[in-house]
C-alpha cells in the first residue's frame, strides 16, 4: 500500500510539474449546476441559497477602503494612485453583483491575431455570453500588452509588479523575478477580494463556449478547474488547475488567499498552482474553505479527453507548449465550434457531437 501511495505521489508531482512547465514555456514564447444568469452571476455576492457562517460574511463597505498593510504595501503616492486606478476599473467593469471576469496577457499574447483576439472572439461566438466581455478586466504584464489591450478593449490594467520587465526574455524563466510576478497576480486577486469584489480569473488560452458559472455551486467559496477530476466536486483529492479560478469576496476567502501567499515561503521555487495543491487539504480542514473542483467533462483542457461540444463550457490549451501551437489548435477548435452552432438542434440531440482538430497538440 505504501509503495502504491508513493507511486501516486510521484505521478501527481510529475503531472503538476509538466502542466506548470507548459504554462511557463508558453508564457515565455509570447460544478454543481446552477441556474442561468442574466448578468455574470446572480449569486456571486453570496447572498442567495445558503446561510453562511460569520467568516463568510461579505467585507463591509467601510472596511474595503483600508487594506491590510501586506496587501496594500507602501502608502506612497504612486501606490495610492495604482490602487485608485484599480478601484476605478473595478467599479467600471463589475456587474450588479460586484462580480468581474479577469485575464492576463503579455505583449506576445496581446498582439494582433494572437491569443487575446481569439479569447475575445470566443465570447462573441459563444452561447449567450457576448455581454461578458463588458465585465472583463485585462491585466497587462508589460507596457506593450497594455498598449495593445487599450486598442481592442476598454478595461485594461497594468500589473504594478510588471512595470519595466521584459516578460518575453528567456532569462526570466523560473527566475525569482518571474515567480515574484506570478505571485503578484495572487496578491492582486486578494486585493480585489478585499475591495468587496468577486472575480472569475481565466487564462487567456481558454476558449469560452458557454457560461462556466452555470457549473459552479452557490455553496462554494472558491471554484477551480481541474487537471484531474475524480468524480467528487468537493474532494481535495482532485488536482486543481488555476487557469479558471472563481473566488467569492468574504473574510474567509481573503484569509485563504493570505495563507496561500504565505505558503510560498514553505515551497520555494514553486508556481502558485503547485503551492495551492500542496495546501488545499489544510485550507479545507482548518479554515473551512469550500473548494469546488470542476468536472473536466464541462471545463476541459487539451490534457483531457473531452470532445463533445454538447457538454463543453470552456476549453484550455494546456498540455500544449508554444504560442504558435496554441494559436493553431485553438483557432481550429473555434472554427469547429462555429460549425456546431449552425447545426440543427435535433442533430445535436442525437448524440455526442465530437470535434476533431488537426493540430500540433491535439491528435
Amino acid at each position: 500500500m505504501g509503495s502504491q501511495q508513493n507511486a501516486l505521489t510521484q505521478l501527481v508531482s510529475f503531472i503538476l510539474g509538466a502542466s506548470a512547465a507548459a504554462v511557463l514555456l508558453f508564457f515565455l514564447t509570447s460544478a454543481t449546476s446552477g441556474a442561468r444568469f442574466t448578468g455574470i452571476s446572480n449569486w456571486a455576492n453570496g447572498t442567495t441559497g445558503f446561510d453562511a457562517p460569520a467568516a463568510d460574511e461579505a467585507i463591509p463597505v467601510a472596511s474595503r477602503e483600508a487594506a491590510p498593510a501586506e496587501a496594500k504595501g507602501s502608502t506612497a503616492p504612486a501606490a495610492e494612485q495604482q490602487d485608485g486606478e484599480l478601484e476605478r476599473l473595478l467599479r467600471a467593469v463589475a456587474d450588479e453583483d460586484r462580480t468581474l471576469i479577469m485575464t492576463s496577457v503579455n505583449e506576445a499574447w496581446a498582439a494582433e491575431g494572437s491569443l487575446l483576439d481569439l479569447f475575445l472572439e470566443s465570447f462573441r461566438s459563444g452561447e449567450g455570453i457576448a455581454h461578458f466581455a463588458d465585465h472583463l478586466l485585462v491585466v497587462a504584464l508589460d507596457g506593450g500588452a497594455l498598449q495593445r489591450c487599450r486598442a481592442v478593449h476598454p478595461h485594461c490594467y497594468l500589473l504594478p509588479a510588471a512595470a519595466g520587465r521584459n516578460l518575453s526574455d528567456e532569462k526570466v524563466f523560473m527566475s525569482k523575478d518571474y515567480l515574484d510576478l506570478v505571485w503578484s497576480k495572487v496578491q492582486l486577486q486578494q486585493r480585489i477580494l478585499e475591495l468587496g469584489y468577486n472575480f472569475l480569473f481565466t487564462d487567456v488560452d481558454i476558449l469560452w463556449f458557454r457560461n462556466p458559472l452555470e457549473r459552479m455551486s452557490v455553496a462554494a467559496h472558491m471554484v477551480t478547474s481541474s487537471d484531474f477530476f475524480f468524480g467528487e466536486p468537493y474532494s481535495p483529492m482532485n488536482l486543481p488547475n488555476t487557469g479558471l479560478l472563481y473566488a467569492k469576496s468574504s473574510r474567509r476567502t481573503v484569509g485563504a488567499f493570505e495563507a496561500w501567499h504565505r505558503a510560498r515561503e514553505s515551497y520555494p521555487g514553486k508556481h502558485e498552482q503547485a503551492v495551492l495543491n500542496e495546501i488545499k487539504h489544510e485550507l479545507v480542514a482548518t479554515r473551512g474553505l469550500r473548494i469546488q473542483f470542476l468536472d473536466t467533462d464541462h471545463n476541459a483542457g487539451f490534457c483531457n479527453n473531452t470532445r463533445d461540444f454538447n457538454t463543453l463550457y470552456t476549453m484550455h490549451a494546456n498540455c500544449c507548449v508554444g504560442l504558435a501551437a496554441k494559436l493553431q489548435d485553438l483557432g481550429n477548435l473555434l472554427q469547429e465550434w462555429r460549425a456546431y452552432r449552425q447545426m440543427d438542434d435535433q442533430d445535436r440531440k442525437r448524440g455526442p457531437v465530437r470535434w476533431k482538430v488537426p493540430g500540433v497538440c491535439i491528435h
